[in-house]
């Protein structure tokens, strides 16, 4: 058979294993050129070039019996093919897995092992197993299934399979014990086998993937870990992901990452030189810059954070990069302005937040015409909108007018009050709306609502209200402990002696209860608005509480 025989030919000989191995290592270099391209219109119509290419190489091997012999290679053109596919389209999609359950099921085809019906998986968990468990497959096959793994293994990384994903580096690793908590020790235990050096060229090879892979998983688990407050943990792993494979743009995520781990553990100077090293390493600064503002608000050093927060708007003039709420940043102004003392300046800011967002604002005809027609989606006011008419009340209290102060707390609860969550029926929500529309920061806004207003009611004499409010920041959202306290102050006023003692009671069991971490993390302008209405001192106030009922007593 001579070099000119078609690609499709029955026999796979030698030398037309050349001729397929010349052309795969000729696509990835096409590739590669596109890659050095940049994003010009050339670059991804080399690349395009290149996928078709290796899409019709894999075509004609596999319209082939499967063969020992040229499996190697027609794994490494499967493997390249999904590397690339996967680049173009910045993801993975489900047909990308049967691809790798078609490598595989050619592998068991040599050994006479594959059955009829597996599917994607499970069957791709059963697959795997098979196929690295076959007692007869030979050495020369381990390098490309190591390869097909890394990115099987960022298949399911991308699509939370953890459990699967641990199984199969488990077998990678010829182990079978551990949990899903042990993943980053797998990743950092699996040692593909080297790639020698006349095996067919390849767009990343396994050891590449597996770096990528621990770099990625560590930083998923450190930014798991900072929501839920595990701040040592979270430091231990961001740690690991800086020091491993990290392209730029991701590098200046997890400099950001640090930056917040850091300070909220009380480390602002080592926050600050993780966040000035951020700024240095990439274009979009937004995300550094707003977490450099929160860092100056907890230092006290306003101007600075000022200065940042101006610096973040001069900002990026197009829209918020991901993850970046821009009302936010008008938002910890507003409040950073208030904390300042500087009211006014805050109401302004206020102002021209709201200037830019009343076409958000829900109308009342509209949700009654929709009530009528019993829809299932009704306009919706986003808790930031709300969250502004909480900070001009407060800043109308610094004023001295508790009159405008209320009025602008009840417009917020009115808001408040007719907000929901967003569901999965009204399809995914933005990463800005991920942040702002959960229970957890609607409950704390309610409660600082009605705090804010019910305070003013003390302030101006009228209890009763007062009481009102405090009964129903309780009821909102239970785990605040200030509405409690606050309701307590109340009820005693009002000589309400056996409302009082029983929350009195309630209050002490709770003070002898282990207390746990934060599940959750609010918008350091909500932390600020609530740090307002924080009684000063809770431990003296039921102390004060209890030497009265012993008074009374006796």
């Amino acid at each position: 058979m001579s070099r000119q025989t078609p690609l499709g030919s029955s026999v796979p000989q030698a030398n037309c294993l050349d001729l397929w191995r010349e052309k795969n290592d000729q696509l990835v270099r096409q590739a590669k050129v596109a890659q050095d391209l940049g994003l010009s219109p050339r670059r991804q119509q080399l690349a395009q070039d290149a996928l078709e290419g290796l899409r019709g190489l894999l075509h004609s091997l596999q319209g082939l019996p499967a063969a020992v012999l040229v499996l190697p290679l027609e794994l490494t053109v499967i493997c390249n093919f999904i590397t690339l596919r996967a680049s173009l389209a910045q993801g993975f999609t489900e047909d990308q897995a049967q691809d790798i359950q078609r490598g595989l099921e050619r592998v068991l085809e040599t050994q006479k092992q594959v059955g009829p019906g597996l599917e994607c998986g499970l069957g791709l968990r059963g697959l795997w197993n098979s196929v690295l468990h076959a007692s007869s497959l030979l050495p020369e096959l381990l390098p490309a299934l190591h390869h097909l793994a890394g990115l099987q293994a960022a298949l399911w990384l991308s699509t939370d399979h953890l459990g699967d994903l641990t199984l199969l580096l488990q077998t990678l690793n010829g182990s079978q014990n551990g949990s899903s908590e042990d993943l980053l020790l797998h990743l950092k235990t699996w040692s593909p086998p080297a790639k020698e050096s006349d095996d067919p060229l390849t767009l990343q090879d396994a050891q590449g993937l597996r770096d990528v892979l621990l770099t990625a998983f560590a930083y998923r688990q450190g930014l798991q870990e900072l929501i839920v407050g595990n701040l040592p943990r979270a430091l231990c792993s961001l740690h690991e992901a800086a020091s491993g494979l990290c392209p730029r743009p991701v590098l200046v995520q997890v400099y950001t990452a640090l930056g917040t781990c850091l300070r909220k553990m009380g480390n602002p100077q080592r926050a600050l030189l993780y966040l000035v090293a951020a700024l240095k390493g990439g274009l979009i600064c937004g995300l550094p810059l707003l977490e450099a503002s929160r860092l100056y608000q907890q230092l006290g050093n306003t101007a600075a954070e000022l200065e940042s927060l101006e610096l973040l708007v001069e900002f990026s003039p197009l829209p918020c990069p991901r993850g970046l709420c821009m009302p936010e940043i008008f938002l910890e102004a507003a409040a950073a302005l208030i904390q300042a003392g500087q009211a006014q300046d805050a109401l302004t800011i206020c102002e021209e937040l709201l200037s830019r967002t009343s076409s958000l604002l829900p109308k009342m005809p509209w949700l009654w015409k929709d009530a009528r027609k019993g829809t299932k989606e009704s306009p919706h006011c986003p808790p930031w909108v709300s969250a502004t008419y909480l900070l001009q009340g407060q800043a109308w209290v610094q004023l001295g007018d508790p009159k405008q102060a209320i009025s602008e707390f009840s417009r917020c609860l009115e808001l408040l009050f007719r907000c929901i969550p967003k569901d999965k029926e009204q399809g995914p929500a933005s990463s800005c709306e991920q942040g702002c529309m959960s229970d957890v920061v609607l409950q704390q806004l309610r409660a600082a609502a009605l705090i804010s207003r019910g305070l003013e009611w003390v302030a101006s004499g009228q209890d009763t209200k007062a009481l009102q409010d405090f009964l129903l920041s309780v009821q909102v959202c239970p785990g605040n402990g200030d509405a409690s306290f606050h309701l307590l102050q109340t009820l005693r006023r009002l000589d309400r002696r056996d409302e009082a003692i029983a929350l009195w009671r309630k209050l002490e069991a709770q003070t002898k209860l282990p207390q746990e971490n934060a599940t959750w993390s609010l918008p350091l302008y909500l932390e600020t608005c609530l740090s307002w209405i924080h009684p000063p001192d809770h431990e003296t106030l039921l102390e004060d509480f209890r030497t009265s009922l012993l008074e009374l007593c006796d």
